[in-house]
């Protein structure tokens, strides 16, 4: 495959999954409005609940994310493939539980760091609506990414505008409650997004037993096999271990801008937006390379692999480059969603450049991450934001008080590019590695050659090429 036509090929897998992402993301927003005219308190409780919800969910499809190139090996083979659907659905629940009940104790970690028991007394059944949502989220992600490694990015965004839409609209009326319709606050809050959770869940799950390979073979979890979990773990974990290093060192950058000044505070708060709407490119880009990069690898193409991280920098840069550009030049009409302050309008302005830079820079060491779950090395990935993360929130708070919201953009824009090189050499190592000489052909007569069931055990999943 030429770079042009792994260009085209990720870039037709990443659409619908951005899209997918910004229906989302547009979802969220309303919730934010809705209950924003409800009540102040209620936001607030809202905001607390969510501190913890978001980087639950960003655990959970950390953590799934790493059976996508175990699942390409065996794209036409069902029987090859049910282990690991099930075993992906056994770890979807084991990390699931795990964070959902974090969540559910959302009223425990609110009192221990300081909440208004103001905004505790409004949370009521949030949370517990929200831990719900969280498993939910986590049964339709184990089908996310089997659907995506099987090429099914246009159905997964399907499922996405279905919750979108769900989550909307129940947010209206339960919240927003038009005419004489009462108003649940949060609690009708909660109930969208355990309703839109379950909606995403029903709809990629039935997808995945009928419109696949996989379609008209059982698909029930059955018992766990501890051994082919583990191995889908040793992917899966350091990615979720990533996702949460990453959100630990974001609230300090927060926590840093807080300490120059409420209005640096709100300036953060809404270049962070900004940076979240763009990075958003890099993760559906990343998603798509990951089962090119996986069959590549699978074949011993070392040039193949390497021209699919090649593909997608180029993707990612491509649609960074059209954002900002839109950015920049309506930032007199962006800003203002985003902040209704006067005085804070030129100041979000001023520092665009440097957040475009750290858009830029993230979504480099994104992909250079996401390259490496192609190869199902994903430790190098948890090193490398450990390090460079970790130096980050060392230094936040006094480089902060130095040199300000300019100083502390700067340095993160550093920890970011250093993370894109470390990952990118990694990549290189290890792609060198994994596929030096292709994998030797079967016979022709052999038993593997004919299809016999005994030919494919060390094809299950991958599960028998073991990660570092």
């Amino acid at each position: 495959m030429s770079d042009e036509n792994a260009f085209r090929s990720i870039a037709r897998a990443a659409l619908p999954l951005y899209l997918s992402t910004l229906a989302a993301s547009a979802g969220a927003l309303v919730d934010t409005a809705l209950l924003g005219r409800h009540a102040t308190a209620s936001l607030a409780a809202f905001a607390v609940t969510t501190a913890v919800f978001a980087p639950a969910t960003a655990t959970v499809a950390g953590a799934l994310r790493g059976v996508m190139p175990f699942v390409v090996p065996c794209k036409g083979e069902p029987d090859a493939l049910r282990p690991i659907v099930r075993n992906a659905m056994w770890l979807a629940l084991t990390v699931g539980v795990v964070c959902a009940a974090a969540v559910a104790s959302v009223p425990l970690i609110g009192d221990a760091v300081g909440v208004p028991v103001a905004v505790l007394d409004q949370l009521g059944v949030f949370p517990l609506l929200l831990a719900g949502s969280v498993l939910f989220i986590a049964v339709g992600q184990s089908a996310t990414s089997v659907l995506v490694a099987l090429g099914h990015g246009t159905q997964v965004m399907r499922a996405g505008l279905l919750s979108t839409a769900t989550s909307v609209t129940l947010s209206v009326l339960l919240v927003g409650a038009p005419g004489p319709l009462p108003t649940y606050g949060l609690t009708g809050a909660g109930v969208a997004m355990l309703a839109a959770a379950v909606a995403g869940a029903w709809a990629n799950q039935t997808t995945l037993r009928r419109r696949t390979v996989l379609a008209g073979h059982p698909l029930r979890p059955g018992r766990p096999d501890p051994r082919r979990m583990l191995r889908l773990a040793a992917v899966g974990i350091p990615l979720a271990g990533t996702v949460l290093i990453k959100f630990a060192v974001l609230g300090v950058l927060t926590f840093a801008a807080a300490r120059v000044g409420t209005d640096s505070a709100a300036v953060h708060s809404v270049s962070e937006s900004l940076v979240n709407v763009m990075f958003t490119v890099a993760v559906a880009v990343g998603q798509a390379m990951v089962p090119l990069t996986a069959g590549l690898a699978g074949e011993g193409d070392v040039a193949g692999v390497r021209r699919s991280l090649r593909a997608g920098v180029g993707v990612t840069l491509s649609a960074v480059a059209v954002l900002g550009a839109v950015l920049l030049l309506f930032r007199h009409s962006v800003v203002p969603l985003f902040t209704s302050d006067d005085a804070l309008r030129p100041q979000v302005v001023s520092l665009l450049p440097l957040v475009l830079l750290v858009v830029v820079t993230d979504a480099l060491q994104a992909v250079a991450g996401f390259a490496l779950i192609g190869l199902k090395r994903t430790m190098p990935s948890l090193v490398s934001t450990a390090v460079w993360f970790g130096a980050l929130a060392m230094v936040a708070v006094p480089v902060a008080e130095a040199g300000g919201l300019t100083a502390l953009w700067a340095a993160l824009a550093c920890a970011n590019l250093l993370q894109a090189v470390t990952k990118s050499v990694s990549f290189r190592v290890h792609s060198a590695r994994g596929g030096a000489t292709a994998p030797p052909s079967r016979p022709a007569g052999s038993p593997s050659a004919a299809g016999a069931a005994p030919g494919q055990e060390a094809r299950v999943a991958g599960l028998a090429d073991q990660p570092e």
